[in-house]
């Protein structure tokens, strides 16, 4: 105990003792290094380095926590899936660590409130939930190793939201979908990506989403990736009995 009051005294006082309140009751456990959770929600544009003149933040922490939500997840999916080839286990924790499930997790845990930035929270981009999420998981298991990371994960993504069943009928990815189904078939397609921010004035961008040199869809959104996105979806629920028998 005082080796952690020691620590919270370095930082984030007086706050330091609510924040490892809320982090233990999140975690489960009492933390032993409350640095590498800091770290875990320090945000780039604070502009922090250490006493060797390396970057604190994040970002290497979510790498690690992304190495070990793979890991777990694979040993799950091994053990429960015994049927499964090599290309359905792949698939299947593709779409558990998707972006869009990890966003879901760090938002149901609110974990960005944790975070520590110059940079106004309305500004960052939908991903930073899932960022703070993986580099969670990463500070985890460097204070105190893989066990409880394993436990973490198991309590807080698998328990809650890995059902197998309705997994494989999930699509992570309407447009990998779609393209995988035209090259198989050997159908041309085409996004014809444009600005089209219509009366509002704000910046969208339009798609025209042709196969065999015919619209089949289009769909507007605020950025290039989430249009073309909206318009596979529509073009895959146009061919959907053709896709699904494929």
């Amino acid at each position: 105990m005082r080796f952690i009051k020691k620590i919270f005294s370095k930082s984030r006082a007086p706050e330091a003792g609510i924040f490892f309140t809320e982090i233990q009751q999140i975690l489960g456990f009492t933390p032993l290094r409350i640095e590498f959770y800091e770290k875990a929600f320090t945000h780039r544009s604070s502009n922090k380095i250490d006493t060797t003149g390396n970057p604190v933040n994040y970002e290497r922490l979510e790498f690690l926590g992304d190495a070990m939500l793979s890991s777990v997840i694979a040993a799950y999916l091994f053990n429960e899936a015994p049927a499964g080839d090599e290309g359905y286990l792949t698939k299947m924790r593709s779409k558990i660590v998707s972006r869009e499930h990890l966003n879901e997790l760090g938002r149901d845990l609110n974990l960005i409130k944790f975070i520590e930035s110059k940079v106004p929270v309305a500004h960052f981009g939908e991903n930073i939930h899932g960022n703070v999420f993986e580099a969670l998981v990463g500070a985890i298991y460097l204070d105190q190793g893989y066990t409880y990371c394993e436990k973490f994960i198991q309590k807080r993504v698998i328990v809650p939201y890995v059902d197998i069943s309705k997994l494989e009928g999930k699509v992570i990815s309407y447009k990998s979908l779609l393209i995988e189904w035209c090259q198989k078939e050997k159908k041309t397609f085409y996004y014809d990506v444009y600005e089209d921010n219509g009366i509002s004035g704000e910046r969208l961008f339009g798609v025209k989403l042709s196969i065999d040199n015919k619209v089949v869809a289009k769909a507007r959104a605020a950025s290039k990736k989430k249009a073309e996105e909206k318009a596979s979806q529509r073009a895959y629920f146009a061919f959907q009995e053709k896709i699904d028998n494929k």
